[in-house]
């Protein structure tokens, strides 16, 4: 019997030629029961769909699309999915979440997931409703942004669909094109390209059926309760000031990368601060589907117009580039939007050839720190993959950086070829552990270790034993929240995370489950990610961060020096592998390979 919240299939679509296929997949109960869905459960998919060494833009690469249990219950923030894929930017496994309402219309399809294959002979969109998929020639959507591929679509098959669209540098195969919907964008690792290299324009979903949950009173009471704790102090930042009320913060303590992390204040943050862009240009707040938080703030643009704001993008665009004015930040946002770019790999390659110019290695002599209008200009080539500049920044700047050589790896700002997010891994060293670990490379979101360093708990420039369970424990946290799927924003409001998270799965499936189970669960998804890196040729040498965080030192405010050395890191990965249950190499014991499930 299936269990609540699930349909036990996924779809397998191949759009080769000119029409697509669509085909069931089994998914038994013991598989969703091992990886619960979202995240955990496409990277199961991508073990036994994705051939050994696979180019992730070759035709034969899987996308998936992938939901969860609780996708269209009343529990907030809920209405999430995960775009699960092989990197064109890494070559290793990466994954994306989303909020918006392709989830719910995804899920009623009838599927768990949904798995793209192939590539058609012409760009098109693919549909997928009740009366299965078929594939629609769409020439005449290229060069749109996804927005107005979204619009056209909708005009052309009806209001009801739900799209899910790439912009021009997905059809360009930008290696960090993304995936966008509703305003909304599945951002990192390059899942556009992926979907652009099938000359995939937009999927479009629309429901089809319903799907029951175990306890139906329950999961409305436990919403009830969720709801109104959600409105409580774990996140009243998010709703007061977003997610751009880290900038001013950050700044205060020395951990804002400023002009490709050679600096860890930027001397113009006050002018890019939530504070007083709130005050003078903030004109809405508004949410994802299905959620009661509502961190979303828009602001106004120069000249009309506007732009939704968070924290990673005025980083990116901002300070790291050495760009202060926020008219040039918020326009640099909204061109990655438009373009289908994500900001963080954006930002950081444009700050690594920034300094390259400086150093004389590439002779673009307007590429300069500082200056808004280059930062537009060198967005605009990389989104038309113009020749010289545009093609090699295209690449990202671990790519870019083994073109131009003269050692810019060393301060290329990137682990595994993801570029790092707003956080000094040298002032926050429980930080630097994970994003030295963290399978899908330098990210934030499946390691947000930085909370721990923020704490007070613990001394964030002297990482050792605390830090190795630090960051382990925020990746289990993660794991089990991106495939359940909630929001993090959502994660103070739990008091006991693994039993409370228990017991919500509990009413939705019908299982009995208890925190330990959970535990397990966390473990063994963050293994199967491994395990799908290192079957992809990645090695313990790929766990480290960029040369300069390790051998420069960063002078704080406070008088103290932040150093961050190869051997202190290499020490608390040593600690972080042997928390995890790996050999010295970071491999996984060949007895423990049994419990991924990989052949089930």
């Amino acid at each position: 019997m299936t269990p609540g919240g699930f349909f036990g299939r996924a779809l397998l679509v191949d759009v080769d030629g000119g029409e697509a296929t669509g085909a069931a997949f089994e998914l038994s109960e013991r598989v969703l029961r091992s990886y619960l869905g979202g995240v955990g459960l496409g990277t199961w998919l991508l073990h036994r769909l994705a051939p050994p060494g696979v180019d992730p833009l070759a035709p034969e690469a899987p996308l998936a699309f992938v939901f969860s249990s609780l996708v269209g219950t009343p529990l907030t923030t809920s209405a999430k999915f995960a775009v699960v894929a092989k990197s064109p930017l890494t070559g290793l496994l990466t994954d994306a979440l989303a909020s918006s309402q392709f989830a719910i219309a995804g899920k009623l399809t009838g599927h768990d997931a949904i798995v793209i294959r192939g590539r058609a002979n012409e760009l098109s969109v693919l549909l997928i409703d009740g009366n299965g998929v078929r594939l629609e020639p769409a020439p005449e959507l290229t060069g749109l942004t996804a927005a107005e591929a979204e619009t056209a679509a909708k005009a052309r098959f009806g209001r009801n669909w739900r799209t899910a669209a790439i912009g021009p540098a997905g059809e360009r195969q930008v290696r960090y094109a993304t995936i966008s919907h509703d305003g909304r964008h599945a951002g990192r690792g390059g899942l556009g390209a992926v979907l652009g290299a099938k000359n995939i324009k937009a999927v479009l979903v629309r429901s089809a059926t319903k799907v029951a949950v175990a306890d139906q009173a329950g999961v409305l009471a436990a919403a009830r309760d969720l709801r109104k704790r959600s409105f409580g102090p774990a996140t009243a930042k998010y709703r007061e000031l977003g997610t751009l009320a880290n900038l001013l913060a950050f700044n205060a303590v020395s951990t804002l990368p400023t002009r490709n992390f050679t600096a860890a204040t930027f001397e113009g943050a006050h002018q890019l601060a939530a504070e007083e862009l709130h005050e003078l240009r903030g004109v809405a707040r508004n949410s994802c589907a299905s959620c009661s938080i509502g961190c979303e703030h828009i602001y106004s643009r120069k000249g009309g117009g506007r732009q939704r704001m968070e924290y990673e993008n005025v980083f990116a665009l901002g300070p790291l580039c050495g760009v202060s004015d926020p008219d040039d930040v918020f326009a640099a946002s909204a061109r990655c939007d438009e373009l289908g770019i994500d900001t963080i790999s954006a930002g950081g390659t444009i700050a690594w050839a920034m300094e390259c110019v400086e150093r004389g290695l590439i002779d673009e002599p307007w590429l300069r720190f500082g200056d808004g209008a280059a930062l537009l200009r060198a967005l605009e080539a990389i989104g038309s993959r113009s020749p010289g500049l545009g093609a090699l920044l295209a690449q990202g700047s671990r790519r870019a950086a083994e073109v131009v050589g003269h050692g810019s790896i060393d301060f290329a700002p990137q682990v595994k070829g993801l570029e790092l997010p707003g956080y000094e891994p040298r002032s926050l060293q429980s930080m630097a552990l994970g994003l030295a670990v963290n399978a899908r490379g330098a990210d934030h979101n499946r390691s947000g270790a930085y909370e721990a360093d923020l704490s007070g708990e613990l001394d964030r420039l002297d990482g050792g034993a605390a830090h190795v369970a630090a960051a382990v424990g925020t990746e289990d946290r993660a794991a089990v929240m991106d495939s359940m799927i909630l929001c993090k924003f959502l994660r103070g409001v739990f008091d006991d995370p693994f039993t409370e998270w228990a017991r919500l799965l509990a009413l939705v499936t019908g299982w009995r489950l208890d925190a330990d189970e959970l535990r397990d669960t966390a473990r063994r998804i963050v293994r199967a990610k491994r395990a799908f890196n290192l079957r992809e040729g990645a090695t313990a040498a790929d766990d480290t961060l960029p040369a300069r965080m390790l051998e420069t030192p960063l002078e704080l405010g406070s008088g103290r020096s932040a150093v961050l050395d190869a051997g202190r890191l290499r020490s608390m990965i040593a600690g972080y592998y042997a928390a995890r249950g790996l050999d010295e190499e970071g491999r996984i014991p060949a007895a423990d390979l049994e419990d991924l499930l990989l052949d089930a």
